[in-house]
């Protein structure tokens, strides 16, 4: 028994140190270090830097360390909507649900631009997120886009393009604008692309 519990116990202690630092790391992005360092991470979570290195070997393994606790950040302010709702209340809802979401990546987003051109492993997390993004569209949707025909692909890569974190960028940061007036204009967006094919 004594050889299993040992095992057990190192299993459990290398979880909560990589739990750790993905939190240091996350974090220190939160604060505005948006290119923290090992040594910075290491100091945070309260470890050696050596240690940092044995559980993740490289800063792309603890970019999808993270990515996968951004993800689950993500999930956890992520409600199901109803496809049975009236179109406007979708609208509504979907890009209420798209705000909270999107201010829970900002910061995240904003240090993955900085080092996405570099990092294959961040175009991977893009890519997820932008793939949960559409599933959500298609699924909730599913009625509008079906009335586009031809149009229906081009339509879910608009309604797409427009809720990611780029296009809530440009509005939040580019523009200025705040969470409300951004939120009204992603709304404004959202109900034009799709009210012009429910009519149909």
């Amino acid at each position: 028994m004594g050889a299993p519990d040992r095992v057990d116990g190192r299993t459990a202690r290398a979880e909560r140190t990589r739990t750790a630092i993905v939190e240091a790391h996350l974090a220190l992005i939160a604060e505005g270090d948006l290119r923290p360092t090992g040594e910075r991470i290491a100091e945070r979570a309260g470890i050696s830097l050596r240690t940092l290195w044995t559980n993740f070997k490289d800063m792309e393994t603890l970019f999808e360390a993270s990515g996968v606790e951004v993800l689950r950040r993500q999930d956890a302010a992520h409600r199901s909507l109803s496809p049975s709702l009236p179109l406007a209340k979708r609208i509504d809802a979907y890009c209420r649900q798209r705000v909270r979401q999107l201010q829970v990546i900002a910061p995240f987003a904003r240090a993955a631009q900085m080092r996405e051109p570099v990092s294959e492993q961040l175009r991977r997390n893009r890519r997820k997120h932008t793939a949960r993004v559409r599933a959500e569209v298609e699924q909730l949707f599913a009625a509008e886009l079906e009335r586009a025909g031809a149009g229906r692909e081009h339509l879910v890569y608009a309604v797409v393009a427009a809720s990611m974190w780029p296009a809530w960028s440009m509005l939040r940061d580019g523009l200025g604008l705040g969470v409300e007036q951004s939120r009204a204009v992603l709304t404004r967006t959202v109900s034009a692309l799709l009210t012009e094919v429910a009519g149909r």
